[in-house]
């Protein structure tokens, strides 16, 4: 390295020194938080519904699988509005975001009106995927009648919280998960018993405890937005217009990232309907295990949202290489992540667990399964945010794309069917089958972010002012 390089690299670190910490630290805490408050509301939930019925419990959970389905597209609909968007807020242009997130918000209503129509219906086929248990799917389409009705508030929330995201304000939406926290746990607390002289209604209290607090979530980000956000200034006729070129854009990245999006929460609710097909317990011990785990999840979640957002400001800026700086230095602070977010779930897994009415036999199996994630949790915590938030965040989705696509659906789905049908192996066997890629993605996504040509810039030349 010549004397120049040198001076040129400690430039840069200087730099990272100076300004990147106080950046990704103040997105990634409100981010967690948000995440962590919003997954709360599920704990809530399980724990409250735990104490009602086991069998409540279980039909929820079935029923969440397609929640979370739906959720994983929302959030590639809104990762790719973020990957854009950042690289336009790098170069204060926005005009373009403005039409970017009218894309993003046109597709995420049609996936929620066309699920709504899917599960109106057929109710009973859709809860029958992950459990051939009458009563659990009695239960199941309970609550299935009333959360259904969520899907469009939600769908609003989470593409205008992502067009938020997109212009570093992240405040709100930990201030809203917060409000949506209290609100559903308030009126489960309520309807679920029959306190305060209200009915008990069990499942059916806790889904319009949700239904309630998306409504309330959804209307107050409005006002926000209206009374107060002024980065973007979003209005509703901005989401009322079409741009044909941006739409083709905005697609050509974010079509291949919903596609794999949804099959890796299809690959997740796999794991509810493998395990329940396995023994009508597991699917109690998978959902109280999982939702603890979703929790600490988070802690990876927010690095891949932070990390998208600084690696697409920074090369809509044009400095590559204070990029390529950026994206090492932060693969170094999520090994760190992973490996206390693992120690953080193996102490607190057993406190939590007695916090649930199981039976012994449901609790020690859950228990086994948060051991094995403990695990899982380091891996996790240094793929997700290198893949989904370095490299998908730099342009290339495709490299994300196509490892997903091979290690989910050629490797791990193969091979947990394997084991929990032809093999007969206990459930905590499959739950490490079914969780084996988050450790074996870790290696090519170090040889991508270190070797491969991932930064792309995917924004077009417009003047401010469009």
């Amino acid at each position: 390295m010549t004397g120049v390089q040198r001076t040129e690299s400690r430039n840069l670190h200087s730099k990272v020194n100076k300004t990147f910490y106080y950046s990704f630290f103040s997105i990634y805490a409100a981010l967690v938080l948000q995440n962590v408050i919003t997954l709360s509301v599920n704990l809530a939930d399980n724990m409250m519904l735990g104490a009602y019925s086991e069998t409540s419990l279980a039909g929820v959970a079935a029923v969440n699988q397609i929640q979370f389905v739906f959720q994983q597209i929302l959030m590639a609909l809104g990762d790719g509005l973020v990957i854009f968007c950042s690289q336009y807020w790098g170069k204060k242009q926005t005009g373009p975001m403005k039409k970017i997130a009218a894309t993003a918000m046109h597709a995420g209503l049609v996936v929620a009106v066309l699920l709504f129509v899917g599960v109106s219906l057929f109710p009973y086929q859709a809860v029958g995927i992950f459990t051939t248990d009458r009563l659990i799917i009695e239960e199941g389409v309970q609550y299935l009648n009333i959360i259904r009705f969520t899907y469009l508030f939600f769908a609003v929330t989470q593409l205008l919280l992502a067009a938020l995201r997109s212009v570093e304000v992240v405040k709100i939406a930990f201030c809203l998960s917060i409000m949506t926290f209290f609100i559903n746990c308030g009126i489960n607390y309520v309807l679920i018993y029959g306190n305060f002289g209200a009915p008990e209604m069990g499942t059916a209290g806790a889904a319009v405890g949700t239904l309630t607090a998306r409504i309330v979530e959804c209307a107050v980000l409005i006002v926000y937005i209206i009374k107060k956000e002024k980065n973007l200034n979003l209005r509703l006729k901005d989401y009322l217009q079409f741009d044909k070129v941006f739409c083709k854009d905005y697609f050509r990245i974010t079509a291949p990232m919903v596609v794999v999006q949804s099959l890796w929460g299809v690959n997740t609710a796999l794991q509810t309907v493998i395990l329940g097909h396995m023994t009508s317990a597991a699917i109690a011990a998978n959902s109280a295990a999982s939702t603890l785990f979703l929790m600490v999840k988070s802690t990876a979640v927010g690095a891949a949202s932070t990390a998208s957002i600084i690696i697409g400001k920074t090369i809509g800026t044009g400095d590559i290489a204070l990029t390529k700086v950026y994206a090492r230095v932060m693969q170094r602070m999520f090994l760190v992540i992973g490996i206390l977010s693992g120690i953080l779930l193996f102490f607190i897994r057993i406190p939590i667990l007695d916090l649930y009415d199981l039976s012994s036999a449901t609790k020690d199996m859950a228990n086994t399964f948060l051991i094995i994630l403990s695990v899982v949790c380091v891996g996790m915590s240094y793929q997700m945010p290198t893949n989904n938030g370095i490299i998908r965040g730099g342009g290339n989705a495709m490299f994300v794309v196509k490892m997903d696509l091979i290690s989910i659906w050629l490797i791990v789905i193969p091979l947990s069917f394997f084991m929990a049908f032809v093999m007969k192996a206990s459930p905590a066997v499959v739950v490490c089958c079914l969780n084996a890629d988050q450790i074996f993605k870790c290696i090519p996504a170090f040889l991508e972010s270190h070797y491969g040509n991932w930064i792309r810039k995917l924004t077009r030349d417009e003047s401010p002012a469009s």
